[in-house]
């Protein structure tokens, strides 16, 4: 049983649009597959329309937070994780939630309110890559991002159209668009404390993205990491792309400390990024428990699955 639990579609970043999404999971072998697109669930409707038989689709939605200094540097923080001096912008996080109630009124406008400052802050992100010397323009990076949800994937696409970068993850340094990069602009992002909260109250489960992904910027410090477990956290993605070995073994045993579930994914973007569809995947008997603890929406089977 080959389960993917962590991608995106052209309702936010991808390139894929949800359709394709689920035709391409399940010509790639897999036997489920989550889509979680950044603060939306606008995929899902056409995801399930379309979905093959012998498919299972996961609902889910990947939240924006932001640890703030209260906590990410309360502790020091791991060796990775260490704050700039004079840094008090937290740190950025992305939580996977599934399986949640989508009308759900309060997780509903908070996941507006990260939608809705999408467009200024990505203007923003465009006029200091300008002011870097990058002959960028808010209308390229609108043609790019469509219909989607417009983020910083739709202008590190632009970047690698303009030979700035060779790829869309070289984008995501500190000389572009990292978490603590020159062109970077903060939005509003959920308290991860909140973010857990309204979930569990949606009736969803809360797995931690790419937690220890060191190149996209500061990491979420282990204390900090302690303190989401206790507070509600389901589970930590240990196998991604932007994971080395040490980084997934330190992961497996911080998880197996905090009781915390380990999972799988590809976060797979289409062709904006270079990860295939189920290049990670999620053990079956921990994707059994996720789908066990919600309470807020069922997996959707595809005809005759």
């Amino acid at each position: 049983m080959r389960i993917d639990l962590h991608t995106h579609s052209t309702a936010s970043d991808g390139t894929d649009t949800p359709a394709e999404l689920v035709r391409n999971a399940a010509a790639q072998g897999l036997d489920v597959v989550a889509l979680t697109d950044h603060d939306t669930v606008g995929g899902h409707a056409e995801a399930m329309a379309a979905l093959p038989p012998g498919l299972t689709l996961v609902t889910g939605a990947e939240l924006s937070c932001r640890l703030r200094p209260a906590v990410s540097g309360a502790s020091g923080a791991a060796s990775d994780a260490t704050p700039a001096a004079g840094d008090d912008d937290g740190i950025g996080l992305h939580l996977l939630a599934y399986l949640f109630d989508p009308r759900e009124p309060d997780l509903a406008r908070e996941r507006e309110l990260v939608r809705d400052d999408r467009v200024p802050r990505a203007q923003a992100m465009v006029t200091k890559l300008r002011e870097l010397g990058v002959p960028i323009t808010w209308e390229q990076v609108a043609r790019i991002a469509g219909d989607g949800a417009v983020g910083r994937p739709h202008i590190a696409t632009a970047l690698v159209d303009l030979g700035v970068v060779p790829t869309v993850s070289d984008a995501f340094t500190a000389q572009w668009l990292g978490n603590d990069g020159r062109a970077y602009v903060s939005k509003h992002e959920l308290d991860p404390f909140d973010a857990i909260r309204l979930v569990k109250a949606a009736g969803g489960v809360t797995v931690l993205a790419h937690p220890l992904a060191r190149k996209r910027g500061r990491c979420v410090p282990e204390s900090a990491l302690a303190e989401l477990a206790a507070a509600g956290l389901d589970g930590v993605e240990t196998d991604h792309m932007d994971h080395d070995g040490p980084a997934r073994a330190r992961l497996r045993a911080l998880a197996a400390d905090l009781d915390l579930l380990t999972t799988g994914s590809s976060d797979y973007h289409g062709s904006r990024k270079t990860c295939r569809l189920g290049e990670y995947t999620t053990d079956p008997e921990i994707y059994g428990e996720i789908v066990r603890r919600a309470t807020g929406a069922f997996p959707v089977p595809g005809a005759g699955g």
